[in-house]
């Protein structure tokens, strides 16, 4: 279970990544975001946002258009 959850569907690029950078600083050090899209595009996004930012990209999945993000927040 993650510690949040962030409803990205419907939105495309950039906004996605934008609400989770503002959503992770709720989280804390150490805790897990859930974002759920619909962007196809999201999985190079937020593939990309954890690298620049440090994060950690736990998992992702796709289901019938949906995409599933697991991200730890590290600092």
């Amino acid at each position: 279970m993650a510690d949040a959850t962030l409803d990205a569907k419907g939105l495309n690029c950039p906004l996605p990544i934008l609400k989770a950078r503002k959503a992770l600083k709720d989280v804390p050090a150490g805790g897990t975001l859930e974002i759920v899209a619909t962007d196809p595009g999201a999985v190079a996004d937020f593939q990309a946002f954890c690298r620049q930012t440090g994060n950690e990209l736990l998992e992702h999945s796709e289901d019938d258009g949906i995409y599933q993000f697991l991200i730890k927040k590290t600092a």
